[in-house]
């Protein structure tokens, strides 16, 4: 029987986490390198949602600047089709005809079937029925 070597003891790490205690969640930054903790701002949560709902009131404000824009731009344009319709109703008539019967042919011919058989294979069946004819 072999001769067994002398033990050594050791002792358990007692200055480690506890049991109990939240592991924190470690994050890897795949440009850096490293593995770690992320590091918390300097400033009180209040500050920064203080900042958050001034940004918040910011684009609030440009989406109510660009509404009206918008709007206005709408007015305007339906103002000046007004006009123009006044002014030119055969012409306008005529256009929107011409709108009508293209949309009206762009659906008719998306409509249509496209079994469309290509020269070269309907010659090859061909030959095929010939050939499985004669056997």
């Amino acid at each position: 029987m072999p001769r067994r070597k002398s033990t050594e003891t050791t002792t358990l790490d007692t200055k480690g986490a506890k049991i109990g205690e939240p592991v924190p969640k470690a994050i890897i930054d795949t440009n850096t390198a490293s593995v770690g903790v992320p590091r918390q701002s300097d400033h009180d949560l209040g500050e920064e949602l203080g900042a958050l709902r001034k940004q918040i009131g910011a684009l609030q404000q440009h989406v109510l600047d660009a509404a009206r824009s918008a709007k206005g731009s709408a007015g305007k344009a339906m103002r000046k089709t007004e006009a123009t319709v006044k002014l030119y109703p055969a012409s306008t008539l005529l256009l929107v005809a011409a709108a009508a019967g293209a949309l009206a042919f762009a659906i008719r011919r998306a409509a249509l079937p496209r079994h469309r058989h290509q020269p070269a294979l309907r010659e090859l069946r061909d030959l095929y029925d010939t050939i499985r004819e004669r056997i």
